[in-house]
């Protein structure tokens, strides 16, 4: 049985229907932040565990054989909202829940990390960075995905064998949908609006992979020999693109069902800007993305239009739209009790 920490989130719950394809067991821990909704399609499937990544019970890795670590908060914006929460779930969270695995024999652990390490700045030298590449993570998410890399790498042993996998900026369409995505919002855009906006004139570069590709990557390092690829660090994208290219990639994917206007706005301000390099997982496990931008915007396009997640404006749909807004219920409750 595979344990899957987060997988009601957005890359988490395509990547149980991904492994549920393949007929394997699979419990969920998640803290249920966006409900259990997304889960619909598999929910009789799958052993769901409700709980929270800094104080959890030791016996949701009872009967595990391996560990997809994805829980954490999971952009920049959320992360900012609550700078300790997201070092007490991004670091430290994933340093107890790796060293209860390794207590426990469980040997496989894969990691969704992030490229946004690798940012430089907009205005900094244009580098393609390797997974040796010297990094000074400056975001306070970046930070807290960093030290539970390090934290994993520290305890790699012939016992435990950790995989990080520094994602690429994920698109796609997911049962637990996200706007706030860059190909996601040029796609939500496109169909509100008939523009997409695109600041800094989109000379900024990020490495992008589709959301079936970045599970497929979890799913290949499960399968590898645990001995060859624990303790390493892979970089997955699909490509490197300016954000410019990508608005047009998205318009021209979506010519037959909108017309597109694409505003570009040229005023320098501070951004995310880095490429990465692919080679080693290509290289080692043979790993190599598949499904384009082009290909993943139509599908989502034409999801939306069927009805899924077509409530565009939810806050459910914006991480920090929807932590703040549950934050701020939070405090109402406290205040005046319960409901009824």
């Amino acid at each position: 049985m595979i344990l899957v920490t987060g997988g009601a989130g957005y890359i988490g719950v395509v990547l149980v229907k991904e492994l549920l394809k393949k007929g394997i067991s699979v419990r969920i821990f998640d803290k249920l932040y966006f409900g259990e909704k997304p889960l619909e399609e598999f929910r009789d499937r799958i052993d769901l565990v409700q709980g929270d990544i800094r104080n959890f019970d030791r016996a949701i890795l009872n009967d595990i054989d391996a560990v997809a670590h994805l829980a954490g908060l999971s952009n920049d914006p959320t992360a900012e909202f609550n700078p300790a929460a997201n070092m007490e779930m991004n670091a430290k969270g994933t340093a107890e829940l790796a060293t209860v695995c390794k207590e426990k024999g469980i040997r496989k652990f894969t990691y969704a990390s992030s490229c946004s390490i690798y940012d430089r700045g907009l205005f900094a030298e244009d580098l393609i960075q390797d997974e040796n590449a010297p990094v000074q993570p400056r975001a306070a998410y970046a930070i807290s995905k960093y030290k539970g890399e390090r934290a994993l790498l520290e305890l790699a042993d012939e016992d435990f064998y950790p995989v990080i996998l520094r994602q690429g900026t994920v698109y796609g369409y997911s049962p637990r949908m996200r706007y706030d995505l860059v190909v996601n919002t040029f796609v939500k855009d496109a169909l509100q609006k008939g523009k997409l906006t695109v600041f800094c004139g989109g000379e900024m570069w990020r490495p992008l992979i589709d959301i079936t590709d970045a599970a497929g990557a979890h799913i290949c390092c499960l399968e590898a020999d645990e001995t060859k690829i624990g303790g390493n660090i892979y970089n997955i994208s699909y490509k490197n693109y300016r954000i410019l290219e990508v608005a047009y990639r998205v318009k021209k994917a979506l010519e037959d069902i909108v017309d597109v206007e694409i505003d570009v706005d040229y005023f320098e301000r501070k951004t995310r800007s880095y490429r990465v390099s692919t080679k080693k997982i290509e290289t080692e496990l043979g790993f190599k993305p598949t499904v384009s931008i082009e290909d993943s915007a139509r599908d989502m396009a034409h999801k939306i239009i069927d009805g899924n997640a077509a409530d565009m404006e939810n806050p459910l749909y914006y991480n920090i739209n929807w932590m703040t807004l549950l934050v701020e219920l939070e405090q109402t409750l406290k205040e005046i009790g319960t409901v009824f």
